[in-house]
């Protein structure tokens, strides 16, 4: 049994008229007729009842017609996302992330992507700002972006892939670098080094400190996660970051688990009118690597 076949038979039956069919499907009469007998003689079933005055189905063609949509439908669907990717496999996604994303997270993402749309090229810009991430994405220089939720810009879609447990950077040596996990309560008194307070990772970080009633005390400001680390080594202050920042090694610096379940939320944002296939495939393929983990 072929798809035109099905095609034909499918229109007679809603039709329930040849010659209104043949018009539908822009073909003969003659050469419907045809397709409806071959159908007939693969299946070796009697599929319409003809009269002179309209076609009825047989107990067979009301079941070839019930299955034969959903098969038709479901082939049309298949088409479509087949010609989708097709379209998706050659093209350049830009792609940003904030800093704490750029060294554990956007790796693993780019070498997914590189492995499930091996003719896109990935242009990567790191250490940003969830201000300037979200500005370039709704700007239209970057496509899409790895961001610390919640987004709220207009115009942005975004949604949320995983969450992060928070841990903290302590210089090697520091009274905080116990190697065991660190009680909220044991981080008062001591200095930090933060991120600038229009970030989510600072309003995070601060209600952790005021949920736990302990001062905040905070010494300096870094706009990079390399920047707050290079403070960090130098014995400036300790940090508190997500726990995929522990991928930028540096020396001098040590990471500790904190016992409070305290957390950040990734998410990846794009703009809420994209239409490019590149970037629709891109983010079926960024949200199956980082839900997989």
């Amino acid at each position: 049994m072929e798809l035109r076949q099905l095609n034909c038979f499918i229109a007679v039956a809603e039709e329930r008229h040849f010659g209104r069919a043949a018009a539908r499907l822009h073909m003969a009469q003659p050469q419907l007729s045809e397709q409806i007998r071959r159908l007939e003689e693969q299946l070796d079933a009697r599929l319409l009842e003809r009269t002179t005055r309209r076609v009825d189905l047989t107990p067979a063609g009301q079941e070839l017609l019930e299955r034969g949509r959903r098969i038709v439908q479901e082939t049309a669907a298949l088409a479509a996302e087949v010609s989708r990717l097709g379209r998706a496999t050659a093209g350049v996604l830009r792609a940003g992330s904030c800093g704490a994303a750029t060294y554990g997270t956007m790796p693993r993402v780019a070498r997914g992507l590189a492995a499930r749309l091996p003719g896109v090229t990935v242009r990567l810009r790191g250490e940003m700002s969830g201000p300037a991430a979200e500005t370039a994405v709704r700007e239209g220089a970057l496509d899409l972006a790895l961001l610390h939720a919640p987004v709220v810009s207009p115009g942005l879609e975004s949604r949320t892939l995983c969450r992060e447990a928070l841990v903290v950077a302590v210089p090697a040596g520091a009274p905080l670098a116990t190697g065991r996990p660190l009680e909220v309560a044991e981080l008062a008194g001591h200095e930090f080094v933060a991120h600038p307070p229009d970030s989510v990772l600072h309003r995070t970080v601060g209600e952790l400190f005021r949920d736990a009633g302990v001062p905040w005390r905070i010494t300096q400001m870094a706009h990079e996660t390399a920047e707050l680390l290079a403070h960090v080594a130098a014995g400036v202050g300790a940090a508190v970051v997500p726990a995929s920042v522990a991928a930028l090694r540096l020396p001098g610096v040590v990471y500790e688990e904190l016992t409070a379940p305290a957390t950040v939320d990734l998410a990846v944002v794009w703009r809420r009118e994209e239409r490019s296939p590149v970037v629709r495939s891109a983010l079926v393929v960024v949200e199956e690597i980082l839900r997989s983990e």
